[in-house]
């Protein structure tokens, strides 16, 4: 059963005399606790429909329903993970995690516990009174990763969250976000270039044209590469193959437009 849902979704950007349409007919949905990766080349409107996902902008038409209920009426809370992680360095990594419960008055002992039982799963387990400039990119990562979690979302929106990490660190990331967004069942829509990374980590991807933003076509990912961890998947004797077909989809859509 679709849990989110996008109906015909199109999106207009208005300037004084003109309009760029950036989505056109955008239908598709997502189950409770799937993971769906977009994949484009620039400009095609992948990160706006996270933002039209997350409340963030209100689409031009269609509809966007999380458990059927329009996007701005539902209670259920909405995550989202960006390329930086935007932590506040005056502020401690507790600190900075506890902004979402603090915003909602939510800040018990219980979730304070809960901030520090996530930061020890991601293998951060001493660094609640540290401060952010005290940490590599991909320690600020996984406090940013905490930080969304902690509010407990109920889907997840992932805007190219590992493309500013190092590769070795990127790879390990992948599987760190994998095994959680897994063990907590939640679901998940990522926007990435990168084909490895949606082939890896999530169940389906939607391939995007461009001008305007369309779904070209979508790629089950075989249940193998599924079951496998991200950094493992990417050595599964399927992984290669369907990695052709997904850049063979994305030449022919694009073009004229660099990825």
């Amino acid at each position: 059963m679709s849990f989110l849902t996008l109906d015909n979704v199109s999106h207009h950007y208005f300037s004084k005399n003109d309009y760029t349409k950036a989505l056109d007919h955008i239908s598709f949905s997502v189950k409770e606790g799937e993971f769906v990766a977009l994949v484009g080349p620039s400009g095609c409107g992948k990160s706006t429909i996270l933002s039209i996902v997350a409340g963030i902008i209100q689409q031009t038409s269609g509809k966007v329903l999380l458990n059927k209920e329009p996007i701005k009426q539902s209670e259920l809370a909405i995550g989202y993970m960006l390329q930086q992680d935007y932590l506040f360095p005056w502020k401690t990594i507790l600190d900075n995690v506890l902004l979402g419960p603090k915003i909602h008055n939510t800040d018990t002992e219980e979730i304070r516990n809960k901030a520090l039982e996530l930061l020890e799963e991601v293998g951060l387990p001493n660094v609640a009174d540290a401060y952010p400039d005290s940490l590599s990119g991909g320690m600020r990562q996984r406090v940013a990763l905490v930080r969304t979690l902690i509010t407990d979302p109920k889907v997840l929106l992932l805007d190219e969250p590992f493309s500013a990490l190092d590769y070795q660190t990127k790879l390990k990331l992948e599987d760190l976000v994998f095994k959680l967004l897994k063990t907590y069942h939640k679901t998940a829509i990522l926007v990435t270039h990168d084909i490895g990374e949606a082939i890896s980590m999530s169940d389906r991807i939607l391939v995007m044209d461009a001008n305007p933003g369309t779904i070209a076509k979508t790629f089950d990912v075989p249940i193998e590469i599924r079951n496998e961890m991200p950094f493992t998947a990417r050595r599964h004797n399927k992984f290669q193959n369907l990695f052709d077909k997904v850049w063979e989809e994305l030449n022919k859509n694009d073009a004229n437009t660099p990825i």
